[in-house]
Parts: C-alpha cells; sequence; structure tokens
C-alpha cells in the first residue's frame, strides 16, 4: 500500500507524519469525539474525505468557532430530515448557523405549533440515534435539478449559484465552485435523506450532543417581502448538556431583557404599523432618554474639538453617483422620488425633472461641507460632528425592534486630516470612543478588523494596505483582543469595529472607525500644504454609537431597563403615605428640580404600597416616601431598586446622596 507524507498542526505545534495514501481525517482523529472536522491547508473539510499528498492538516474541535458552525449546521440537516419525515408536504428553503444556532426554513401547509415543535425534537433524537453518516457527493447543476426536482426553493438556488456571496445566508448551501449533496445514510447504507450542502459536516450525527428547538416564526424566502412566506423553524446545538443548559439559562435572561418588551412597558417607544415597518417612535419618556444621552455625547465631543454640522435628509442622485452609493449600496437605498418635472399642455416635456433619495449616509454632505471654501492644512484636523437621520432599505425580514430599522439617526463625525496626521488622530479617536462607551457602562470590549473585498471595493491596493495598516497599528496600541473579519469591509474603506459585551455576556458592534482614502478623490477635496501645493487629505468616518436607537436598545438590555441615575428618564418618584403629606413631597420635589433632578410626586388615590409598586415597575432608581414621623423630623424615606430601605434621611441629606451619585454616574 503506497503512504504520504502530511503535517499536522494541532496547539500550535506542527510535526511530519507518514501515513497511507487513502488516510482521511477520520483515520487521525476518529478516536477524539471532539474533533468534528479538519481544516486541510486552510479550507475546512469533513473527516471522512481523503487527504491529499503533503498537506497540513489541523483538528476543529467541536467548540471552536468553526466547529459550533459545523455542530449547528449539521443539526440544521437533522431539523430538516425531521420536518419532512413528519410533514410531506414540507418544501424546502435554507438552514444555515447563526450566532448560538441555526434555523431552517420551510413551505408547509400551516404554521408550527408547540406541539409540532415537541414532534420534531423527538425525531430528531431518533435520528441522531440512528448515527446516521453525512456522506458528500459532487453533482453537476443538472444532476442536482433532478434530484431535487420537487424541491423549487433549491432550484432557484441552484440557478442563482453564480451570485451567491459569502454575505449571503443561501451560501452555506451553494458556491460559485461545484454543487455538492450530502446523504444521511442508515447504517445499512440506505439513503435516509438528502440535501444540497456545501458543508462540510460532522462524521454522523451521533456528534451531536445537546439541542433545542427553541421558537418558530415566519420569514419571507430569503428574506424578501416579495417572496413566498415560509415557516422559519429555530434551535440551537452545543457540545454538551450542561452548555445547552447555560444558554438556555441565558435566553431566558435575554428574554426578560428584550427592549422591545421593556420598551413598551416602560412607556419608552413604539413602531405604529401606521407609519411603517422599522420606524419607531419615542414617546415623552424615550424622547427623554435619547436627549440625555445626546446631550452628554455632545458635551463630550464639545470637550473632544469636534464642530457640529448639520445636513438635509434628501439629496438629488448625483450626490451619491459621486460617492458610489448608488452603485455599491443602491440595493439598501429607499427608490428615488422624482421631482421637478413640467409639461407643456400636450403632455411633451418642458423641464426635466430629477431623482432624489433619503440619504443613506450623511458623508458625501460633510464633504461638501469640507469643499465649500478652500482649506489649510493648518485647520487640520478638522472634525465635523453631526446627529444625522439617514434611511435604508432592510428587508423586512430581518427587521428587529430598534436594532435594525430602516430609519435611524447616526451620531456620525467625519475627520479631515493629513498623511501624517492620521495614525495619532485614529489612536486618540479609538481611545475617545472607548472612554464614551465605558461612561455610559460598557466596558468589556475587543476589535474587529474588517478588511478589503476586492470584488465590491474602489481604490488602489496602496491606499487600501495603508489605511488597513493604520487601524491595525491604533487598534494593537490600544491593548484590547482584534479579531479579523476578511472581505468584510465598506466599497471606500477597511473598518475597526468596537465589539462591547453586555451585562449577560452577549456581543454587540458598537462604534465603527473608517480610513478613507476614496471619497476625498471623488470629491476633488484638496487642502493647501505647507509648501504651497494642493494635496489630498485623509478622511476618517466614526459612528460612536452606531445608531442611536441601536444603542438606545443595547443600553435597555444591558441594564435590563433599570439605568444608572444619570440616565434614568424619572430619576425619583416620591410616593406620600397619606394624601395629607402631598404637599410636604411636592416642596421637596421643587427642591430637587433646582438641583437637576427629574422628580415626580404621585398624588393619586391608590394607596401607598400600589404607588410603591407602580414606581418599582418603572425601574426608578429612588421612591422617596414620607410620612408623619418624616415629615415632623424634615426627613424622608428612601426605597431602592434592590428593595434596601433607609429611614429618617435629612432632606438637605438626602439631596446631596442623590445628585452626588448623579454627578458620579453611579448605579444603584
Amino acid at each position: 500500500m503506497s503512504s504520504m507524507s502530511i503535517t499536522i498542526a494541532a496547539g500550535g505545534v506542527s510535526q511530519q507524519r507518514v501515513t497511507d495514501a487513502t488516510a482521511t481525517g477520520l483515520d487521525l482523529f476518529g478516536d477524539d469525539k471532539t474533533v468534528v472536522a479538519v481544516r486541510v491547508n486552510g479550507e475546512l473539510r469533513d473527516l471522512n474525505r481523503t487527504l491529499p499528498e503533503g498537506a497540513t492538516v489541523e483538528p476543529v474541535q467541536i467548540g471552536s468557532p468553526d466547529g459550533l458552525s459545523i455542530l449547528r449546521h449539521s443539526t440544521a440537516h437533522v431539523a430538516a430530515q425531521a420536518v419532512q419525515s413528519l410533514h410531506a408536504e414540507a418544501k424546502l428553503g435554507i438552514g444555515p448557523p447563526i450566532t448560538d444556532g441555526f434555523y431552517y426554513d420551510f413551505d408547509v401547509l400551516a404554521p408550527f405549533t408547540p406541539d409540532d415543535l415537541r414532534d420534531i425534537e423527538k425525531a430528531m433524537t431518533k435520528i441522531i440515534k440512528e448515527r446516521q453518516r453525512f456522506r458528500r457527493r459532487a453533482v453537476s447543476d443538472d444532476g442536482a435539478r433532478t434530484e431535487l426536482a420537487a424541491e423549487p426553493y433549491k432550484l432557484e438556488l441552484i440557478t442563482d449559484k453564480a451570485s451567491a456571496s459569502e454575505d449571503d445566508e443561501a451560501s452555506a448551501e451553494v458556491g460559485v465552485g461545484e454543487l455538492t449533496i450530502y446523504d444521511n445514510l442508515r447504517r445499512d447504507d440506505s439513503v435516509a435523506w438528502k440535501d444540497l450542502c456545501r458543508g462540510p459536516h460532522v462524521p454522523h450525527t451521533g456528534y451531536i450532543p445537546a439541542f433545542a428547538l427553541t421558537r418558530n416564526s415566519a420569514a419571507y424566502w430569503r428574506g424578501d417581502q416579495r417572496n413566498n412566506q415560509l415557516q422559519r423553524l429555530y434551535g440551537t446545538a452545543w457540545p454538551s448538556r450542561e452548555e445547552l443548559k447555560a444558554y438556555e439559562t441565558r435566553l431566558a435572561e435575554a428574554a426578560k431583557r428584550d427592549h422591545r418588551k421593556l420598551g413598551a412597558e416602560l412607556d419608552l417607544y413604539s413602531f405604529p404599523d401606521e407609519i411603517g415597518s422599522g420606524l419607531a417612535v419615542f414617546h415623552p419618556k424615550g424622547g427623554l432618554l435619547r436627549k440625555i444621552m445626546e446631550d452628554y455625547s455632545r458635551q463630550r465631543h464639545v470637550e473632544a474639538g469636534y464642530e457640529f454640522v448639520n445636513t438635509p435628509h434628501i439629496s438629488k442622485a448625483e450626490l451619491f453617483t459621486i460617492s458610489g452609493h448608488l452603485g455599491f449600496y443602491g440595493d439598501l437605498m429607499y427608490p428615488p422620488m422624482h421631482v421637478d418635472e413640467e409639461r407643456h399642455a400636450d403632455g411633451s416635456l418642458k423641464r426635466q425633472g430629477q431623482d432624489y433619495y433619503l440619504k443613506p449616509m450623511n458623508c458625501p454632505m460633510h464633504c461638501l461641507i469640507f469643499r465649500s471654501r478652500g482649506r489649510s492644512y493648518r485647520e487640520l484636523p478638522l472634525r465635523l460632528f453631526e446627529f444625522g437621520s439617514v434611511y435604508r432599505y432592510e428587508l423586512s425580514g430581518v427587521i428587529h425592534g430598534l436594532t435594525r430599522v430602516r430609519g435611524m439617526t447616526q451620531d456620525d463625525a467625519h475627520i479631515y486630516c493629513t498623511v501624517d496626521q492620521m495614525q495619532e488622530e485614529l489612536t486618540s479617536l479609538l481611545q475617545f470612543v472607548l472612554g464614551l462607551l465605558a461612561d455610559y457602562g460598557l466596558t468589556d470590549f475587543y476589535l474587529e478588523l474588517s478588511t478589503r473585498d476586492p470584488e465590491k471595493s474602489i481604490g488602489s491596493d496602496e491606499d487600501w494596505e495603508r489605511a488597513t495598516d493604520a487601524l491595525r497599528r491604533a487598534a494593537e496600541t490600544s491593548g484590547l483582543e482584534l479579531v479579523l473579519d476578511p472581505g468584510g469591509a465598506a466599497f471606500y474603506a477597511p473598518k475597526i469595529s468596537v465589539q462591547a459585551r453586555d451585562a449577560i455576556g452577549r456581543s454587540w458592534q458598537m462604534s465603527t472607525i473608517q480610513v478613507d482614502l476614496m471619497l476625498p478623490d471623488r470629491f476633488d477635496l484638496e487642502i493647501t500644504a505647507p509648501d504651497g501645493t494642493r494635496q489630498r487629505p485623509v478622511m476618517i468616518h466614526r459612528a460612536l454609537f452606531g445608531s442611536v436607537e441601536r444603542f438606545i436598545a443595547v443600553l435597555v438590555e444591558h441594564y435590563a431597563g433599570a439605568f444608572p441615575p444619570w440616565l434614568a428618564p424619572v430619576q425619583v418618584i416620591c410616593v406620600p403615605v397619606a394624601g395629607e403629606f402631598n404637599d410636604y413631597l411636592i416642596n421637596l420635589a421643587t427642591a430637587l428640580r433646582a438641583a437637576g433632578v427629574r422628580v415626580e410626586v404621585d398624588t393619586s388615590d391608590d394607596r401607598m404600597q400600589k404607588k410603591i409598586r407602580n414606581a418599582e415597575r418603572l425601574k426608578v432608581p429612588y421612591i422617596l416616601i414620607a410620612g408623619g414621623e418624616d415629615a415632623a423630623a424634615n426627613a424622608v424615606s428612601f426605597r431602592y431598586r434592590d428593595r434596601r430601605q433607609k429611614n429618617g434621611i435629612p432632606l438637605d441629606a438626602a439631596i446631596a446622596e442623590i445628585t452626588g451619585d448623579i454627578a458620579a454616574r453611579r448605579q444603584v
């Protein structure tokens, strides 16, 4: 039997090994059930595929990011097999791995019920116990169409495969290269089920240690409301039952913190159908929360040397043609408004109309502000800042509360500087961003560096390399963990994304920083250099919150609605023991307002205990209670959110405690 040499790379150590020419990943790692796949010369592969001569082979552990994706995608296949075994009419959509789990879309006669989910889980458990093997087969396009003739959505994917991208969740099924089908084989090698898929998968279903179906919902095919509405089945899978249990605990806590639920309970915002999908309105308390956030941010920006600008919500198409947004971002822009066209009485054209677009970005307008007059290098860095409203036509299937909207306000800044100033500006900018996020209570960060997608970008390799290197150096200076996101940059610039972990460990993308060497050229931006020549400035894009709406959602969930006193829309509610003490607490409220405190007095006819419960439901930081003893002593009783109580606090001391906590931005 012939042999070959391979390199095994594991745990940072590489070693040469001679093995049979027909060796597979199972031959190398089959005894270790925590290895679910291999990376061969950098490419993820199934364990049962033959290894090539001279390959570098790395085991993929089930708990690694790639391992979890493979585990969850394999579980999605098991879920789809179970659904079709119970619902013969079900047609298959797509079933990609997602953060913490997977989903699979089905065209079925009726929505899934809770009983359906229990039956599907039972069928999945049976499939897992059968230890069905995943077998990969390469097929031609025509061969795939023949085999999957009864699956209309798979046929569409086969037809569209040339346009598939890694950003499309359908990429789990097809890519630009060859098509593959995965068969699920019983122990007698008969085919139990099959699906169009790129893979890889775990060797057999017995590698799935712990799973659960979590919910179902309606979803348009490929996220487009013009397409059929399908049933989406969500689930999760983990390397152990203990990790599954921990996840379910986190999920239950996340449900309690859901910003949509808390937004309604705290009367912060709503999403009226009459306005449209992805367009929120803020109620008085939500508007006040937003104002507090924005005012503090404005103050910090003034201190950091930013200048404030304002720009319109719409613009002629020419602006976005120059910037490149129509060419590279047009699918996420609202359709144009055609205006100003005039016609003669006979219907012939008198005056050509213009297309106007709702702006998806503020940056082109900021470039026009920079270009409005001559600029000297002495003015740089010039830091322009705006709370600017932008509009993006997100597909209805991905809209989610305040975290994915169609209308948003970005705390958008564009910094113009010289090439020599760029590195220092990026480093100080990142520190400013991290410091301001920390002021709002987010302190656990890591960074993500998104690099160029050659197929979806403008500009030279040299400019991209220079910009990417500058961002990398700024990120490394911060001392935070840096994760690469290959090909994830916008068409005009690489970026750093600040990822923040919230109180229950979830990661949220917050601020972004981009070095743009393209728009200054497209808008012909110039400065007068020290030697009198005209030169291009560097342009840095920076959204600190990302969007105000999304940032509010993150804070609501981070604090579970119990904001620190400085952010709370209502900081104090005063509760009289009886109506005769209303005036006493009204006078205290007047003194608190004079000290800058947001305070209400509950003078309703409700009993005291109900008033306290109402205040607790609103998660107010301080409830101040006064009765006869308090009034006689010119004092008040404190009740905190954790239900601690302090009695007989002199009014001056009460005001000092509250204003001190607010000034120090303490969480109580």
